[in-house]
């Protein structure tokens, strides 16, 4: 699994700003209806549920959102550049910069698990994070998130 597998290029944006996580959520899923034909506002509610059991800030300005949805037939994924960073309830306590949303099939199994997976190690790169806050262009930022190495099938 590649993350180009799981992240249209039209799936990446830049924000100047988001006021709060709720915020975020709904532009998330404003996104996820856009790019992949899923409902906002099922998509908002799975991502608020289960950010209630606990927050999806993983730490060094990063977050990884995810949410199982009905109508989807694939992991997919959004990726957020924010110029403000957020407070997020991050482990660390720091704010977070970048969220890469994952939405999954409501049955989909190992298939979520290896995708959090790899967008977990894939943003636990120094040097990428840098390069990810260095830019702003979504087609430069879908491209380096691209060359990041995957996972092989078990």
């Amino acid at each position: 699994m590649q993350i180009s597998d799981i992240l249209s290029p039209s799936a990446v944006r830049t924000m100047t700003q988001s006021t709060s996580k709720k915020r975020l959520f709904q532009e998330i899923a404003e996104q996820a209806r856009s790019v992949y034909g899923v409902d906002a506002t099922q998509t908002l509610d799975a991502l608020q549920e289960r950010e209630s059991l606990g927050p999806t800030g993983v730490g060094h300005g990063v977050a990884l959102p995810h949410a199982r949805l009905h109508g989807l037939d694939r992991v997919v994924g959004l990726f957020l550049r924010l110029e403000k960073p957020l407070d997020f309830d991050a482990v660390d306590r720091q704010p977070v910069d970048l969220i890469f949303a994952l939405l999954a099939p409501k049955n989909s199994g190992v298939d979520h698990l290896k995708a959090l997976a790899l967008v977990s190690r894939t943003l636990r790169d120094q040097e990428l994070r840098g390069k990810l806050r260095a830019n702003e262009d979504p087609v430069t930022l879908h491209a380096i998130l691209s060359a990041a190495p995957g996972i092989k099938a078990a």
